[in-house]
């Protein structure tokens, strides 16, 4: 395998919180890699951080030595999505940054290096990168009926194209949790690995990577982008037209109440009222 430099910080990205760095191959090429930096959040995301990583995505994009873009979290857990205090603080009625939609654009590879947990809003930034590889360490789900998040449109959607309608079904209605060993077998991610080595298992996809020619891998991953396009329209749509006063709504307190407490959420206790009400 080819001889790298040390990583080193991209200046003009002082977010302390999403962590931006770049190495060069002694071959020629190069990767960025931008790491959520929350563990003791267990990496869980905000509007703030999330605007610095679409940002970093756009530089690593136009930058002419970078072939190969890396996401990952810093300490034992890839991410948890959302930060819940946030989301219910008023977080989910800000504008959150595209980032998602920014991995899909992007005309260059995109890899999830995952170890620990890897649920919600960062499991579907996962789904949405080129290629998932995974420390045998890893646990995916998704919690948004759970919590009260408002997930929706391609955000969700998209997963259907990973690993199938059904399956894509239960992992967002019912909330359950995955190994890597599963996620691997329904097709949710590409390779698992010793956690030791996981570094260096990413290496060697960037390192093959890097021998593609670059024009070519970004004509192969827009053609797969260019098949869900027609998804686009319901990420504006469908919130509006189900659930339109979805963050006023006393079952999104409910969600969220459960979670801090630590407790099963009852979502009927007031569904008849609130039916009488209305």
């Amino acid at each position: 395998m080819s001889t790298w430099s040390a990583w080193v910080p991209v200046t003009g990205f002082d977010d302390e919180e999403l962590l931006y760095d770049k190495k060069y191959r002694d071959s020629g090429g190069g990767v960025a890699r931008l790491r959520f930096n929350r563990p003791q959040k267990m990496n869980a995301f905000h509007a703030g951080n999330l605007a610095t990583f679409v940002r970093g995505v756009e530089d690593a994009n136009r930058d002419p030595d970078i072939g190969v873009i890396v996401v990952g979290g810093v300490g034992d857990h890839f991410g948890t999505g959302g930060d819940v205090e946030w989301e219910a603080a008023g977080g989910q009625r800000v504008e959150i940054p595209d980032f998602d939609g920014v991995v899909r654009r992007s005309l260059k590879p995109v890899i999830a290096a995952v170890q620990g947990y890897c649920i919600g809003g960062s499991n579907a930034l996962a789904y949405h990168c080129d290629f998932t590889i995974a420390a045998d360490t890893s646990i995916f789900g998704q919690v948004g009926p759970k919590v009260g998040s408002n997930a929706h449109g391609m955000y969700v959607g998209m997963l259907a194209y990973v690993v199938g309608l059904k399956r894509a079904k239960e992992m967002w209605m019912l909330n359950q949790q995955y190994t890597a060993q599963e996620a691997l077998e329904m097709g949710l991610i590409n390779k698992v690995v010793p956690l030791e080595k996981l570094d260096e298992e990413v290496d060697r996809w960037c390192d093959e990577l890097l021998d593609r020619v670059p024009a070519c891998l970004a004509l192969v991953k827009q053609s797969f982008e260019w098949v869900a396009q027609y998804l686009a329209p319901t990420s504006k749509t469908l919130l509006s037209y189900i659930a339109p006063n979805f963050h006023d709504e006393w079952y999104v307190k409910e969600a969220q109440q459960a979670f801090f407490e630590k407790r099963r959420p009852n979502f009927w206790a007031n569904a008849k009222k609130a039916a009488d009400v209305s």
